[in-house]
């Protein structure tokens, strides 16, 4: 059997301090997941965690050293920026207990993702589905992978974003509401994961508007910067 067009090419995020690359499945996030950022959008307390999910084609990889050209996306006049802690999996599963979640995951990275603030808004105001604020091309920009054995106690890393020099976010990743066992337990209850998947993990507290020119630099204790000039 022929395929009428040829196939997409797979996403691929290079792994740090190597030639291998991880090929991309599914990219899961997770809401308001910081209580900081909770209370900037509105929102207080230790809810139970949602998701969303971007497709596979909005991830953005940006290699070491390298600033990667992010084009501002169409429809918008609020384009907001989410640092966030990436958790890839390289070990699929179902209902993986948050004590074995470990066993299941490739690495680390740092990733941003972007949103159409005034375009999630809408459709948050009508009861729609949000993936136009999220889900759009080159929405989820992500630094190479740092294998887990690499990347030291993530648990303690800090966590931050600087917009042309001035710092905009910065937390912990131990100030996660639903920390990284809890929450591949959670997902994988709902989904059955599998490698290649990304998780972008939620964002601290500090989100706001970027326009074209502004230069972005995060990074998470122990990984890859992550650097994008909006164009």
């Amino acid at each position: 059997m022929n395929d009428v067009f040829p196939p997409p090419p797979t996403v691929r995020v290079p792994v740090r301090n190597s030639d291998a690359c991880f090929p991309v499945h599914r990219v899961y996030c997770v809401g308001r997941n910081y209580e900081e950022h909770a209370k900037e959008m509105g929102f207080t307390g230790r809810e139970p965690p949602f998701f969303f999910l971007k497709p596979a084609d909005a991830v953005f990889p940006v290699n070491e050293g390298e600033t990667g050209r992010l084009p501002y996306p169409s429809l918008t006049r609020n384009l907001h920026h989410e640092i966030e802690l990436v958790v890839a999996i390289g070990v699929g599963g179902a209902q993986i207990p948050a004590a074995e979640a470990h066993r299941h995951i490739y690495g680390y990275a740092v990733g941003l993702d972007m949103t159409r603030r005034d375009l999630q808004n809408e459709m948050k105001k009508l009861g729609r589905p949000w993936e136009i604020g999220k889900a759009f091309e080159a929405s989820a920009p992500i630094s190479p992978i740092t294998p887990a054995v690499q990347a030291g106690d993530i648990t303690t890393a800090e966590i931050w974003l600087q917009v042309n020099g001035a710092e905009r976010q910065r937390s912990q990743i131990a100030k996660l509401i639903w920390n990284i066992g809890e929450v591949i337990e959670h997902l994988s209850a709902a989904w059955t994961l599998q490698p290649g998947d990304l998780i972008y993990t939620g964002t601290p507290e500090g989100v706001g508007a970027v326009v074209p020119g502004d230069l972005l630099v995060g990074g998470v204790s122990g990984l890859s910067e992550l650097r994008v000039q909006i164009v």
